[in-house]
């Protein structure tokens, strides 16, 4: 008796190819709402500014990760809370930073100049002549973007940069909590810190800066889908994927800003800085793809 057999399509890599298409999927759809909720929360910075927008926010990552990850405080050793606490501070000055650079020079050119976070971990002690040649191409693009022009905001340029710092310690400080703390509970922990830190803060701007309805709105749905969307999809992503074409498609995002940028917020970048956001994004997709290939 014959048995009947079904064959998968399967990537280069084993994942079954439908499986990897829906990765894929969960992917792009988490860079474009996080660069949604980002526009969103520029629309509600006239009315309460980007630190009240920023506390809203991470209230909503607190309450989101605190419930997936669970975790048990009182069973942390102190060296499990030291990279919580810090992970804590990081997940505190990275929001603050980029929406306060976002209110100053635009959403495309913040989340640019942020990504140069990961690029920085991707290529910290490379000697690769590829490598080299990722840096030297993103420097050129920082030096497009950033160029002096007529109301050029340094300050905002300096914030995205902090950012930018902030995002390689979140990546390096992630390794450090994951290897120490198992499951979500380590991130969940340090959400609950940096939303705790928020509360005197965030309830002060609100008293002083009441909020519209439209406001609150916008800073609740930056939560739900600049935190609680990506971290969801994300999740399932990488059950999908693997980790180096999920690296090298969150590489969009600066593309997805702008566009959102150009779209929602009326932000026009010129020639010259698409084409340095191109060249930012290409060295992010090739350092991020071959760190993780090694």
């Amino acid at each position: 008796m014959r048995t009947r057999t079904r064959t998968r399509t399967r990537t280069a890599d084993g994942a079954p190819a439908r499986a990897r298409g829906g990765g894929l999927a969960l992917m792009l759809g988490s860079g474009l709402s996080n660069q949604v909720g980002a526009s969103l929360a520029a629309l509600a910075f006239p009315v309460i500014g980007p630190v009240g927008v920023v506390a809203v926010r991470q209230w909503v990552a607190a309450a989101v990760l605190l419930a997936a990850g669970r975790p048990r405080p009182r069973a942390f050793t102190a060296a499990q809370w030291r990279p919580v606490l810090g992970l804590a501070v990081v997940f505190a000055t990275m929001n603050l930073t980029l929406y306060t650079a976002i209110d100053r020079i635009g959403l495309g050119l913040a989340v640019t100049l942020e990504f140069l976070g990961p690029l920085g971990v991707a290529l910290a002690g490379s000697r690769r002549r590829t490598d080299l040649g990722c840096a030297l191409a993103a420097a050129a693009g920082v030096v497009v973007l950033t160029r002096p022009r007529a109301g050029t905001d340094y300050l905002g340029i300096g914030l995205a940069l902090v950012a930018a710092c902030c995002w390689a310690a979140y990546i390096l400080l992630n390794r450090t909590v994951g290897a120490r703390l198992p499951g979500l509970a380590g991130s969940a922990a340090a959400a609950g810190v940096s939303g705790l830190l928020y509360v005197p803060v965030g309830v002060t701007v609100l008293v002083l800066h009441p909020p519209t309805a439209l406001a609150l709105l916008g800073a609740l749905a930056a939560g739900v889908l600049s935190s609680a969307v990506p971290f969801l999809a994300d999740l399932l992503a990488l059950r999908r994927v693997p980790a180096r074409s999920f690296g090298v498609l969150m590489s969009v995002n600066p593309v997805f800003a702008a566009l959102i940028g150009l779209l929602v917020l009326g932000q026009r970048l010129d020639a010259a800085s698409w084409a340095a956001i191109a060249v930012i994004v290409t060295a992010n997709a090739v350092a991020i793809g071959t760190a993780a290939r090694r």
